[in-house]
C-alpha cells in the first residue's frame, strides 16, 4: 500500500495525463503532449521513491530517475530518451520540442502519451493504488 506522499506524486502525474487527454489530437500541441508525458513519467517515478521513503532528487531527467528506483519496470528506452531530450526544448517557443526531423508528429505524441500512461498504470499496480484513491 502506498503512503500518502507517494499518492500525491501519483495524483500530480495523473493530472498531466488528464491534460494530455484534452490535447492529444491537436497537431499544434504535440510538443506540449511531449512535455506533459515527460512530466507524468517523472512524477510517477518520484512516487516510487517517495513510497520507499527515499529523498526525492531535484532532477528531471528520466534516465537518471530510473537508476534510483529499485522496481523493475519495462521501459521503452527510445521514448524515454526522446522525452528527456524534448523536456527542456518543449518549454521554449524557439525550439518547440524539436526532434531531429522537426516538431513531434501526432503519431509521436500518441506514442509519448501511451508510454506515460503505461508507466503510470504499472506503478499504480506495483504500489497497489486505485485511481479512486488519488482523484
Amino acid at each position: 500500500m502506498a503512503n500518502i506522499q507517494a499518492k500525491e506524486w501519483l495524483k500530480a502525474g495523473y493530472c498531466d495525463l488528464k491534460i494530455i487527454e484534452y490535447i492529444i489530437n491537436d497537431d499544434m500541441l504535440t510538443h506540449v503532449v511531449a512535455f506533459h508525458s515527460q512530466q507524468a513519467i517523472e512524477k510517477t517515478l518520484k512516487s516510487i521513491l517517495e513510497n520507499e521513503v527515499k529523498k526525492i532528487p531535484k532532477i528531471h531527467k528520466l534516465q537518471n530517475l530510473i537508476t534510483k528506483i529499485d522496481i523493475n519496470i519495462e521501459w521503452d528506452e527510445n521514448i524515454i530518451e526522446i522525452l528527456d531530450e524534448l523536456y527542456i526544448d518543449s518549454r521554449y517557443p524557439g525550439d518547440l520540442g524539436l526532434l531531429p526531423h522537426g516538431k513531434p508528429t501526432l503519431d509521436d505524441a500518441k506514442k509519448f502519451h501511451n508510454c506515460a500512461q503505461t508507466v503510470f498504470d504499472k506503478v499504480c499496480k506495483i504500489l497497489n493504488v486505485e485511481i479512486s484513491e488519488i482523484i
